[in-house]
């Protein structure tokens, strides 16, 4: 059950730290400019404005959303892990498409894995650390 708690955290901590910095590293076009009449935030934010009256109430009410997960010094990733998490993170953006390839434990506590296309062409490359769980990209 730890481990099942902890492989949820990381997908989730990954997926929404290194999201957009892996999107934006594998050649990811910015999304389009809002149309005539739309918020200019896409209309995602819901609450008042950063910086406005009860903006902090409002950050403390989704951060309490998230307080039954804690961090761990260590993540103790294994390459199934990393792959679970990577795969979790297409997902979690919407591709279908693209696959983890290519995983494999390297040096110093690095696991690498590669984004690919179906018929095995690879797209981009990174590493995950198996401690941190932090990515960067490689190639």
């Amino acid at each position: 059950m730890h481990r099942l708690i902890l492989v949820a955290t990381a997908a989730f901590v990954v997926g929404g730290v290194a999201g957009a910095s892996l999107l934006t590293q594998a050649g990811a076009q910015p999304a389009p400019p809002p149309a005539a009449g739309d918020p200019p935030d896409g209309g995602w934010h819901r609450g008042p404005p950063p910086g406005g009256p009860g903006w902090h109430h409002h950050a403390m009410q989704r951060m309490r959303t998230f307080t039954l997960l804690y961090h761990v010094d260590d993540r103790h990733l294994t390459a199934p892990e990393v792959q679970k998490i990577a795969e979790a993170f297409l997902l979690w953006n919407g591709n279908r498409t693209w696959k983890v390839v290519e995983v494999a434990p390297g040096s110093d506590d690095k696991i690498g894995f590669a984004f690919g296309t179906a018929d095995g062409s690879v797209i981009a490359r990174f590493t995950m650390d198996a401690k941190t769980g932090r990515v960067a990209r490689t190639g």
